[in-house]
């Protein structure tokens, strides 16, 4: 659809180029300050991907909320709002929470049973060999390749909606400028600027709700906004709502988007290493807290953002347009300040974009282009980082140059990076050219990516998992997945297969449930029929040595010379002598974190998913102006929560890291080069 743009196309270029230059220019600074005033310096592989793992809680939370919230989770989410009402936002929120949520387990399971990996891979070719490892390779890179594309597609055609910059140029330009600074300062540098987006995303979302609740001549209150959703209803009634309504949780599309979208977001958290990156730099003994914390502040994004901005789109085809010559907009003779929208401009997520600019005018189409670069930005600065990870560990050193040096293992992750943002641009225009949407991928992603996803998480914590089953199950499903998406195309559009006819709500549930369902029964039967039996010493092992080298140059004392990066005891006792080390891996407090994870996990993916929604649902309940207000009021509370979760709290643990990098600034003020940190021999963690 063709939209006027209500930016010059200038603006679309500065926003991309300035404020990607303005980050990577930031972050070098920030970099060279960590390095002189904490001593932490990315110029080592371990520091450089994973942080030399000593992340605190919330600064970790916080990566986890910047690098889930893509331009989907802004602008999809406002376009399911937008076809659905309300029911919308909850779905899209709760069937994307939840993953983070549970994998909690598999991050506790992780410091577990291989505390010093580098990758989630590398567990896989340790403990099943390399046919596994490249066939789950290949289920990693589909998985960082959909996921970069829909960050892509969706930040470039908002880019272009509002300014007219080149949808061509805007693919390219969004990765290249997040690589300079991913290339500068790694992971501890892309997990701050995290950091930094995540709080401006915050302070843009709460200034549109209070707008549109608020303060806007449009709308301007809970009731308004009620009685305008009410009036769409009658000109416009949604099929398979209750009442047509928009305010009502009875929604049958919105509960098939809501399995859609649950089963497809598996997929790309579980195989995605942006996610197994932060559960690698966290602390052991946090790691657990931080993506429960994560999990549930990234809820409020989605739900109060949609609530916002995809209401709004709607609301505004019942508000007059200056040159309606009728007030009711029942009457013939009625304009809309906002036009509806046809199904091409809402599958590219264009409801948010044109309700800020129908709302703020130029300034909420800036205030939506920067909320919207800065969301895509710190998520694409995730998948280059975790790409550069598996380029660099499981294909390089594994295949390439076992024997690599820590230069050459550094050289090739700044490589990895550079090489993935330039495939990420490619992606985005050949998916362009061939008329894929955000939409189309976002719903279309667990068809081909749900199969790896329970044995994934089987060879991470089930000992009995069972190689062959979990390979075989991940093949099958991915076959099965395809077919009957395929299948059900043909049969619900007369034999048509193409695009449009193939994104369906039908189409793609056949797809997601077959692909996810296949996968899981294949590898669990085989392991229950045919265990293995493994105790995980092995992974345990990957890498141990290595990491107390890489530990020992953060904390500044003698490296070690030898290279190796496996040592000959590979048993359990072995890794408890390391823990002597990090007192933090000690087995049975992962153990029980384990088991608080599981058990919150799953009491929380209840209440999202089943007890709070499906009673609604089958309430067939239209909200009233009082249930409706106190919908939108608990959604505010929970988005100011989530604010002080992952900026306020991340500041208060870091207050140690703060105060010494601000004596060492003051020290170098009135006395210059006094400030440089020296390490004192018992310091061992200067990085915090």
């Amino acid at each position: 659809m063709s939209t006027s743009e209500v930016l010059p196309q200038g603006a679309g270029y500065g926003v991309v180029i300035g404020i990607g230059l303005f980050f990577s220019a930031f972050m070098v600074g920030l970099t060279a300050i960590q390095a002189r005033y904490t001593g932490v310096s990315p110029k080592d592989s371990e520091e450089f991907s994973s942080a030399s793992r000593s992340v605190k809680p919330g600064l970790i939370a916080s990566g986890i909320v910047s690098a889930w919230t893509w331009a989907a989770t802004l602008l999809q989410s406002s376009a399911i709002a937008y076809r659905y009402g309300i029911s919308g936002p909850w779905w899209y929120a709760a069937g994307a929470t939840v993953q983070v949520l549970l994998f909690a387990q598999l991050a506790a399971k992780l410091k577990l049973n291989a505390p010093y990996a580098h990758t989630w891979l590398e567990i896989v070719a340790v403990r099943w060999g390399t046919v596994a490892h490249l066939v789950f390779m290949g289920f990693g890179f589909a998985t960082n390749l959909i996921v970069s594309s829909m960050l892509v597609l969706g930040g470039s055609a908002t880019v272009t909606s509002l300014t007219g910059m080149s949808t061509i140029a805007a693919c390219f330009l969004i990765p290249l400028g997040v690589a300079i600074y991913v290339v500068v300062g790694g992971m501890r540098s892309t997990l701050l600027c995290d950091y930094t987006h995540t709080t401006v995303l915050f302070a843009i979302i709460l200034t549109f709700v209070f707008t549109v609740y608020a303060s806007s001549g449009s709308i301007g209150s809970i009731s308004r906004m009620h009685y305008l959703l009410g009036e769409v209803s009658k000109i416009s009634p949604v099929a398979g709502n209750a009442a047509g309504s928009y305010l009502t949780l009875r929604s049958k599309n919105g509960l098939i988007f809501g399995v859609i979208n649950l089963i497809g977001n598996f997929a790309t958290v579980f195989q995605d290493q942006a996610y197994w990156q932060r559960a690698i730099a966290s602390r052991p003994s946090t790691t657990v807290k931080a993506y429960l914390i994560g999990g549930l502040a990234w809820f409020a994004i989605p739900f109060v953002f949609s609530t916002t901005l995809g209401l709004a789109a709607v609301a505004f085809s019942a508000v007059p347009a200056a040159n309606s010559a009728s007030q009711d907009p029942l009457s013939s003779s009625f304009i809309p300040l906002l036009a509806p929208l046809s199904q091409d401009a809402i599958s590219e997520g264009l409801p948010a974009s044109l309700a800020a600019a129908t709302l703020l005018g130029k300034s909420g189409a800036a205030a939506l282009l920067i909320v919207l670069f800065l969301a895509v930005t710190s998520a694409t600065s995730a998948e280059l980082i975790a790409v550069s990870s598996i380029l660099t560990y499981d294909i390089y050193v594994r295949y390439i140059n076992p024997k690599a040096t820590e230069q050459q293992i550094l050289r090739m992750s700044h490589a990895g990076v550079v090489i993935f943002a330039l495939v990420m641009g490619i992606a985005g225009v050949i998916f362009y050219y061939i008329g894929v949407s955000m939409g189309w991928l976002y719903t279309f992603m667990g068809v081909i990516l749900g199969s790896a996803v329970c044995p994934i998480a089987l060879c991470i914590t089930w000992k009995k998992a069972s190689k062959v089953g979990c390979i075989t199950g991940s093949l099958v499903g991915f076959f099965a997945g395809v077919i009957a998406w395929l299948v059900t195309t043909s049969t619900l559009n007369q034999k048509v297969i193409n695009v449009t006819t193939s994104g369906g709500n039908y189409e793609m549930l056949a797809g997601n449930l077959a692909s996810i369902g296949v996968g899981a029964i294949i590898s669990t039967a085989a392991s229950l029929i045919w265990p293995d039996d493994y105790d995980f010493a092995s992974t345990r092992a990957i890498n141990v040595r290595g990491t107390t080298v890489a530990s020992s140059n953060v904390n500044h004392e003698p490296e070690d010379s030898e290279n190796e990066k496996n040592v000959p005891d590979v048993s359990v006792s072995s890794v408890t002598n390391g823990a002597q080390i990090d007192p933090e891996l000690d087995p049975v407090g992962l153990n029980k974190a384990f088991k608080f994870a599981a058990r919150a996990s799953i009491v929380l993916t209840l209440i999202l998913m089943i007890l709070i929604p499906i009673p609604l649902f089958f309430a067939q309940t239209v909200y009233s102006v009082t249930g409706f207000s106190v919908w939108v009021i608990v959604g505010i509370i929970w988005a100011f929560v989530s604010a002080f979760a992952v900026v306020i709290y991340p500041l208060w643990e870091s207050r140690g890291a703060l105060l010494l990098i601000s004596r060492g600034v003051i020290k170098d003020i009135f006395s210059p080069g006094s400030g440089k940190f020296i390490a004192p021999s018992s310091m061992m963690e200067p990085g915090e």
